[in-house]
């Protein structure tokens, strides 16, 4: 486990992950019959982002539509991002999900590790506050920070010559590049009944 607030890292998997536990990228592990939600505007499936442990043994499987076709990917109710959470979770109205188990995915598997150095990638939890770029935006009174994510995911790596820091050229990076800017924050957060959560991105 892994205190919230502290700063974190995501290297790649040894293979696929296929547990419930908290990674980026590959496909979901479903924990009920899938719920992959589709983008508002194309109606294409949306890009999985990956999934992060909550208490009781339930998983909140983030998502994002394609900025470059969609748009709007920004906002936490936009209909281009999605936050599922499994089991005995409610998918809000704003969302259109499918019974599909596989689809898109932002990289291959990464799982978390203590950073070396500090980062703006961390967990939330009792205390801990998102690093606002801006104002803040919670998705309303009593929504608890799931995770916080930045670019600086893909910064521990670079992407050619993969092969010189032991790692298969198999591998693709996780790689977010929210904003213009390629500098962009992301939060993620769940209802105070535990049954929803929002993502919502900004940038400088």
């Amino acid at each position: 486990m892994f205190q919230p607030g502290a700063p974190l890292e995501f290297v790649p998997a040894d293979g696929p992950v296929r547990e419930p536990v908290t990674k980026l990228g590959g496909q979901p592990v479903w924990l009920e019959e899938p719920q992959w939600p589709l983008s508002g505007a194309t109606g294409e499936p949306m890009q999985f982002l990956g999934q992060f442990t909550l208490g009781g043994g339930r998983l909140a499987y983030v998502f994002m539509g394609d900025e470059e076709y969609s748009g709007g990917t920004f906002e936490p109710e936009g209909g281009e991002n999605a936050v599922v959470i499994q089991p005995g979770g409610r998918v809000p109205d704003h969302l259109t999900v499918r019974a599909r188990a596989a689809g898109p995915a932002a990289c291959t598997d990464h799982l978390p590790r203590l950073a070396q150095t500090r980062t703006s990638v961390f967990f939330g939890g009792p205390g801990v506050e998102p690093d606002w770029i801006h104002e803040e935006r919670y998705p309303g009174e009593g929504w608890n920070l799931l995770v916080q994510l930045t670019s600086e995911l893909a910064d521990w790596l670079p992407f050619e010559g993969l092969a010189e820091h032991g790692v298969s050229e198999e591998v693709e990076p996780c790689h977010y590049t929210w904003g213009r800017s390629g500098w962009g924050t992301a939060w993620a957060f769940v209802s105070p009944d535990g049954k929803e959560g929002r993502f919502l991105w900004d940038c400088v």
